[in-house]
């Protein structure tokens, strides 16, 4: 099963080297991974994506919680949340498509960062889903050039906050 991990841990050198360690150790990949500062400066929220059973997830994360810089840990797949992916998307565009991938942009919010032709550049946000069926549908009049994807953060849905105190 997918999960998404969030992980609360302290801005210290070699902190996410421990965390993608615990995981390569065990044998797990880790599909998606994002960190960035919280409103504490001295802590980041990092965010991974990876495949496994619930056991294993249950596992991982009692290790994870050894781990001195870890502050607090959420699997945020067990309750209800918002999941949000960053992508750019740079696309060769024939001008006789260009109203076609207008149109396409358009029905998926998508934002056109760079409209030349020939490196016609969209910036996307969604459910990892809508971003895969957006790529879909625009081969279908263009010629991708490069994808940028940030992997999806996620915040829990309600009051629920994952803090650093425990």
């Amino acid at each position: 099963m997918r999960h998404v991990i969030s992980i609360l841990l302290q801005n210290e050198v070699g902190a996410l080297a421990r965390v993608a360690s615990l995981f390569s150790t065990r044998g797990y990949n880790i599909e998606s991974l994002s960190v960035a500062p919280t409103e504490d400066s001295h802590v980041s929220r990092l965010t991974l994506v990876s495949i496994g059973s619930d056991q294993v997830i249950n596992q991982i994360t009692q290790q994870l919680f050894k781990i001195v810089d870890v502050v607090n840990i959420a699997d945020m797949t067990l309750g209800e949340h918002i999941e949000r992916e960053l992508m750019l998307i740079k696309l060769s565009v024939n001008p006789d498509a260009i109203d076609a991938v207008r149109d396409l942009a358009h029905q998926y919010d998508v934002r056109v960062l760079d409209d030349a032709p020939a490196n016609y550049t969209l910036e996307m946000v969604g459910s990892s889903g809508h971003l895969d069926e957006f790529i879909d549908h625009v081969t279908e009049q263009a010629n991708i050039m490069a994808v940028v994807r940030s992997g999806p953060l996620s915040i829990a849905r309600g009051a629920q906050v994952l803090s650093a105190t425990i």
